[in-house]
């Protein structure tokens, strides 16, 4: 093709109606709070109702624990540092019992959820998940009941206790919730829709959420509801059912809609600052609402460390200082999507 032809082309397609310029709005991520020096890999986040944001660490760093919990006032700063009690240095999800008001955390060294002072650290276990080494702990929910359930991604259930915590009971097991895949994670962010009748999962090595019908408490046969989302990990659901989903090996937001549409990508990786501190979001763990934002860990997680090459592994350990980003909690309207 010649050079004029060439350019007719591209002008073609640059007035063609209805050919979008760009088909995802970003929006803009910046970061709300950097943790302190020491700190490495946060994972698990939460928010109370006066704003104040809490983190737990997935410290690859250390050989042992006991694991941080750090807490963030509203506008970022750091109120306090917590060592948790009688815990690994790995801890994952945490929240707030609806009912109880008791922070629960888990901790995936210790195969356990453990109930934890969030002023002092001392913690009591609140429950512990069957399977020994085979256990994989990673994210809780709660219904409206204020039953607990917990993600299990190496046995491929999920895992439920009363309120006040004690054995679990496996409520579901199924393939769709084991991978083969990378990183080798499956049941992992959960959450439950407005009415409480789904549940959906994502399961990180495949890449997909899955759906468990709910009745009466009890679940029916998990479904496939999405596939494609790379290294589908935290997933929250909006007041319109709107699934918002970490995806940690694409470095960004994924926003579905109730009927498994894509309708937002938010957020990109930018680089690394002269801090040492990544730009936007680098291997996006979890994230949590409270008022008009998300909030969302960076967790930078080197998996090269487990033996896996992924390709944003190289700029996970160039990571001097970890941070915890935020974007605005709106869905961007894109001209040509609906």
């Amino acid at each position: 093709m010649t050079l004029p032809k060439i350019i007719a082309a591209v002008v073609l397609l640059l007035v063609v109606p209805g050919t979008p310029a760009q088909a995802w709005e970003r929006g803009h991520v910046e970061t709300f709070a950097t943790l302190p020096a020491g700190t490495h890999n946060p994972e698990g986040i939460t928010a109370d109702r006066h704003g104040h944001i809490y983190v737990t660490t997935f410290d690859v760093t250390k050989a042992g624990g006991p694991g941080d919990l750090l807490v963030f006032g509203p506008q970022g700063h750091l109120l306090r540092h917590v060592k948790v009690a009688n815990s690994s240095n790995l801890l994952l999800d945490l929240a707030f019992h609806p009912h109880t008001g008791a922070l629960l955390v888990i901790d995936f060294g210790g195969k356990q959820v453990l109930a934890v002072n969030p002023f002092t650290g001392a913690s009591s276990v609140f429950t512990t998940i069957p399977g020994g080494a085979n256990a994989g702990p990673n994210v809780l929910t709660f219904d409206h009941a204020g039953n607990v359930y917990i993600s299990d991604s190496f046995q491929g259930t999920i895992w439920r206790t009363g309120p006040g915590g004690g054995a679990p009971t496996a409520w579901v097991t199924d393939p769709l919730l084991t991978t083969t895949g990378v990183p080798p994670f499956g049941a992992n962010g959960l959450a439950f829709d407005n009415a409480g009748d789904a549940l959906f999962v994502c399961n990180t090595g495949n890449d997909s959420v899955v759906r468990i019908p709910v009745a009466g408490g009890n679940a029916s046969a998990p479904t496939a509801f999405a596939y494609s989302i790379n290294g589908c990990d935290g997933l929250i659901i909006d007041d319109d059912d709107n699934l918002w989903i970490a995806a940690n090996q694409a470095d960004e937001i994924v926003v579905l809609n109730p009927s498994g549409r894509v309708v937002a990508k938010l957020g990109d990786f930018d680089g690394i600052n002269r801090h040492g501190e990544p730009i936007g979001l680098l291997f996006p763990a979890s994230l949590v609402r409270h008022g008009h934002h998300i909030y969302i860990t960076n967790l930078s997680l080197d998996l090269r460390l487990f033996g896996f090459p992924a390709v944003d592994a190289q700029w996970a350990a160039d990571v001097q200082r970890h941070t915890i980003a935020r974007i605005p909690a709106r869905i961007p309207k894109v001209k040509g999507l609906k």
